[in-house]
């Protein structure tokens, strides 16, 4: 009687710990509406954020090799104007005089820096940003990628797209676009254009003066003349000749210049 009384006992012992295993591997709850509205809009963000980053390399690559047709800036200026000047050539027609003035006004380090001149913005901080430190790479990826005008959203893309321009582009492609984009006079864009309209020759025809007049007009090309140049114009042209000589003597051209 002993004997059945204890098969019994382990009987319903074994019992019980199959019931509570059962209970312990009892399927989870599924998510509610929220986490599952959560995970779904993770997904979605991830996938977005992969469609813009292969798009930008897209973009950036795809303007490694054609001309860039136009800009936000251009297509605004002409509805604004009723039509602009511009006629875009490959660098080997743009003179060398105005590759070399237009760094040393803009950005004399151009061929030493990966997009940012960090000597430039400490110093434009210093300045209270007063002062422009933005580089020819930067200036190219507002003019060609994005829009005109100071707020953080432009900034904050200008400074994610122009490292991967950096990586894509040699620097002889990035002044090349900047030099066919740039604003030089009123509707008047590019060097070939500029070139015309300022003093009715080809942008590979320059002469030194010619192209520090028409860098000289770069930061305020509405308000500048390089055919028709004040004071200032003509003070600023002359110091700009006198870097763009420098940068050809110390060998600051050396990533552009044949």
């Amino acid at each position: 009687m002993a004997r059945k009384t204890e098969t019994g006992t382990g009987t319903q012992a074994k019992t019980t710990e199959a019931n509570t295993g059962t209970r312990r591997r009892k399927p989870a709850p599924p998510p509610s509406r929220l986490r599952r509205a959560a995970q779904t809009l993770r997904r979605w963000l991830i996938r977005g954020t992969a469609a813009v980053v292969l798009l930008t390399f897209g973009w950036v690559g795809l303007y490694a090799l054609v001309p860039v047709p136009t800009t936000a800036y251009m297509i605004a200026e002409s509805r604004r104007l009723g039509g602009v000047e511009r006629d875009w050539v490959p660098i080997e027609e743009i003179s060398i005089h105005l590759q070399r003035a237009a760094v040393a006004a803009e950005d004399a380090n151009f061929c030493l820096h990966w997009g940012f001149d960090m000597s430039a913005i400490r110093d434009a901080i210093a300045d209270g940003a007063l002062r422009g430190g933005s580089t020819i790479s930067q200036q190219t990826v507002k003019n060609a990628f994005l829009w005109h005008g100071r707020n953080w959203l432009r900034k904050a893309l200008e400074a994610a797209i122009t490292p991967v321009m950096e990586l894509i582009w040699p620097k002889r492609r990035v002044l090349e676009v900047y030099l066919n984009v740039a604003e030089f006079g009123e509707g008047v864009f590019g060097a070939e254009a500029a070139a015309r309209h300022h003093f009715g020759i080809a942008a590979a025809d320059l002469t030194l003066r010619q192209a520090a007049l028409m860098a000289a007009v770069l930061p305020n090309p509405q308000a500048r003349s390089a055919s028709a140049p004040s004071d200032f114009v003509d003070r600023r042209a002359r110091s700009i000749a006198d870097g763009a000589a420098t940068i050809a003597a110390d060998g600051r051209d050396s990533c552009f210049a044949n």
